[in-house]
């Protein structure tokens, strides 16, 4: 089930908040988690017994180590329930990768079947295996109640595209939450806030990154305005996901943390993933490049685990080289900051400049990250060098001012704008009414044209 969809909002959310809020408050878990299922089942049920799956080696895990000073083989279930669950994702999110790779060079080809992803599966296992990680670590007790957990793994503001929740930052609010006027109106104007996002600019904008990339050849023209049109969407897009998931979870009594802190107006790769997909990027720092070592031993230990980790963060985001090769990239640029005292080579300059240039730096590897194969790559880096000649940009009929209108509004307020949080904080009427009227415009935007699902379910 998406959200940007009439379904979901006319008919099984209405629906859903209806049952939730008519239910006791000791009830209100198995609501959430039965409405939970419901919106994953959706699509397949099946995937169903996949997640209960997971949630039930994390359970069981958790309760075997038990409390931190109980002196059983804590270290043994830890591992055991890391290893199942990277094996889960592994299988689905990986397996076609490694087959077609061996299939591609092998004389004795593997004759094999296509696994189809199970959408969200990156983020529900990450937070799975958080919970777990934080059992052993003693920062939190392992949960008593199957329901509660699996309440907490499957809730559906979160469950297919985050922001990856630890279970720390709600375990209170899973036992006993309640939600007043300004959380829900909090929650409503985030609700359209992230709706209108989606709807107006990324949608708009992703037309013309559609069309920039069906050229065989593009000119620079094109190339480069499918470029920026991309960093324009995928923004939007996943901002305005995380707007809307934020916002549901105020209607049910969570607050989940901010994922996006205005991260084109990052002066620095650095700081730049400080403020982009921050639920990711503080896993992969607590989860995995810490324990790696973090930067206890030395500097270049330190700059070997941020560029394993960030490698091991584009193969998070998809079973691709070009995903690899982009992590790669960011992986090499945080490097050569960390070795310059987490500075960049251009930090003499205005601060101005030093945004211009970091934005620069992330729309040349979201190319990278957009095309499919290397040789899709390399035809859009010879567009942008030129080497097709200017050319013009693609037709894209009535809907170009669509297009060039997401465009430009969108480059306005990632750049010059508050953040939603900051203008929920505000709530400055006037604010909250442009909010619905943006909303009212998407829903009559949607309306004509076919739903388009959010980026990062097939991540």
């Amino acid at each position: 089930m998406v959200f940007a969809s009439f379904f979901f909002l006319f008919w099984f959310l209405p629906v859903f908040l209806a049952v939730y809020a008519a239910a006791p408050p000791r009830w209100r878990n198995l609501a959430l988690t039965l409405g939970s299922l419901v919106f994953y089942g959706w699509w397949r049920p099946h995937y169903v017994l996949l997640m209960l799956l997971c949630v039930a080696l994390d359970y069981g895990a958790a309760r075997a180590m038990g409390p931190k000073d109980s002196g059983r083989n804590r270290r043994f279930w830890v591992v055991f329930a890391v290893v199942t669950n990277l094996a889960l994702l592994g299988w689905f999110k990986y397996a076609n990768l490694l087959v077609g790779s061996w299939n591609a060079v092998a004389p004795w080809p593997v004759e094999w079947e296509q696994v189809l992803l199970p959408i969200g599966i990156s983020f529900f296992t990450f937070q799975a295996m958080s919970y777990v990680i934080d059992v052993h670590r003693g920062d939190v007790p392992p949960e008593r109640s199957f329901l509660d957990l699996l309440c907490y793994v499957s809730m559906f503001p979160q469950l297919v595209a985050g922001p990856i929740v630890r279970y720390g930052d709600v375990r209170r609010e899973l036992h006993e939450r309640s939600v007043d006027l300004r959380m829900a109106s909090d929650g409503v104007f985030l609700l359209a806030l992230g709706f209108a996002k989606k709807v107006l600019i990324a949608d708009a904008a992703g037309e013309l990154v559609d069309a920039v990339y069906a050229l065989d050849a593009p000119g620079a023209a094109a190339a480069w305005a499918g470029a920026v049109a991309y960093a324009v969407q995928l923004y939007f897009d996943f901002s305005g996901y995380s707007d809307m998931a934020i916002g549901l979870g105020l209607l049910l009594g969570f607050r989940f943390p901010p994922n996006f802190l205005s991260p084109y107006r990052a002066h620095s790769i650095t700081e730049f993933w400080r403020r982009w997909h921050v639920s990711l990027s503080s896993w992969l720092r607590d989860y995995l490049y810490v324990p790696l070592g973090g930067n206890r031993r030395g500097e270049a230990i330190a700059q070997r685990n941020v560029m394993i980790t960030m490698l091991l963060g584009g193969l998070w985001h998809g079973a691709s080289w070009t995903f690899l090769l982009w992590g790669g990239w960011h992986g090499l640029c945080l490097a050569l900051e960390r070795r310059l005292g987490k500075s960049t080579p251009y930090g003499w300059l205005p601060r101005p400049l030093q945004v211009a240039l970091t934005f620069l730096i992330w729309t040349l590897s979201l190319v990278l990250f957009r095309c499919q194969t290397m040789g899709e790559f390399g035809q859009m880096v010879a567009g942008m060098r030129g080497a097709n000649g200017v050319g013009v940009l693609p037709d894209l009929g009535q809907r170009a001012p669509d297009a060039a209108i997401a465009l430009i509004a969108g480059l306005g307020i990632a750049f010059f704008l508050p953040r939603s949080d900051q203008l929920v904080a505000r709530c400055h009427p006037l604010v909250m009414l442009g909010a619905l009227l943006a909303f009212v415009v998407a829903i009559a935007q949607l309306l004509g044209q076919d739903m388009v699902a959010f980026l990062y379910f097939q991540f």
